[in-house]
């Protein structure tokens, strides 16, 4: 079996120390990346439900990149929604991150809270593999 190593982005050290989990796992070529949230990296909701999606992708993107991946290396994407009514806005920002081809494939989930508090959401979690 591949050797297992912890992702930790710079500014995302409190989740691995305080809340207990990686921002990601890297196992040989495929980055296996936790679900990422609208917090910022003082880790604050941020305000406004478009403004949250794209603060999830660029955790999403901060965390692949310290992982040395990309968005265009996403091959599974699995998305939480506190509201599937959100789903036009959020697949709106996602088109903007997501646009290698062939797309990842996608699962969307309605979900009652997110992130351990009210005010989140959407949560986005991903399975990246690096070319050989």
């Amino acid at each position: 079996m591949s050797e297992r190593k912890a992702v930790i982005p710079a500014g995302m050290e409190a989740v691995y120390e305080k809340i207990g989990y990686a921002p990601a796992v890297k196992v040989g070529n495929t980055i296996y990346v936790s679900g990422q949230i609208g917090r910022d990296m003082a880790m604050q909701l941020v305000e406004g439900r478009e403004a949250q999606i794209v603060q999830a992708f660029e955790n999403l993107k901060l965390v692949l990149s310290a992982a040395g991946a990309s968005l265009g290396d996403v091959v599974d994407l699995t998305t939480y929604h506190t509201d599937m009514r959100d789903l036009p806005l959020f697949m709106k920002v996602r088109d903007q991150y997501l646009t290698t081809h062939p797309l990842p494939a996608w699962t969307a989930v309605g979900a009652h809270m997110l992130g351990g508090a009210a005010g989140y959401i959407v949560e986005i979690k991903a399975v990246a593999v690096l070319p050989d």
